[in-house]
């Protein structure tokens, strides 16, 4: 059994479920997501103490892959209720002289050490705000913001020597000591 896959998802009030076949729709006050899963993988709408309930199974709980696919299918589903609820959140920091971030419109603007400035499109659902060389990435689908953060961060990624780059706001960077540290021994 999967210790995560058979947890039942209440659905808030104000948020809708539809499931046509393995395809299942999330709608709520922050917009509307919709996922097709595997098919090994049952979601049925059950009414649990009297709220709304998204419950998961499988027809053979003891295969290995099956338990796999259906904690992640859970997982997924509970981050889709969550993101058309309250919506999700994730903050990249860039640090550097002379590195700054600019958003206009639906582009961020990094000028991140490279001869020019890299203009990146913030896809569409995603809200991106910049405040004191900090990037806010904010919207409802999870798996969208962190690909979007991932794409950021991949732009310059964070360097081990002198700690520039750009960083989520919670990593923490292992400096490397440098040679003339080394040698000074």
């Amino acid at each position: 059994m999967s210790r995560i896959g058979k947890q039942p998802i209440s659905l808030p009030s104000g948020v809708t479920c539809t499931i046509d076949g393995t395809s299942v729709s999330v709608k709520g006050p922050k917009g509307e997501l919709k996922q097709a899963f595997h098919s090994a993988v049952r979601v049925l709408l059950e009414s649990i103490d009297g709220t709304e309930s998204i419950v998961l199974s499988v027809a053979h709980p003891e295969q290995v892959d099956e338990r796999s696919v259906w904690g992640t299918t859970r997982a997924i589903l509970s981050n889709m209720v969550e993101g058309v609820t309250k919506g999700f959140e994730k903050k990249l920091e860039v640090i550097g002289v002379g590195f700054r971030a600019q958003v206009s419109g639906n582009k961020l603007t990094l000028e991140v050490g490279y001869s020019h400035p890299v203009v990146f499109l913030v896809p569409e659902g995603i809200k991106a705000t910049v405040a004191d060389q900090i990037i806010t990435l904010s919207g409802f689908d999870a798996q969208l913001i962190g690909e979007t953060a991932a794409q950021i961060r991949a732009i310059r990624k964070p360097e081990p020597y002198n700690g520039t780059g750009i960083k989520y706001v919670d990593e923490v960077i292992r400096r490397k000591a440098g040679k003339a540290a080394k040698t000074a021994e």
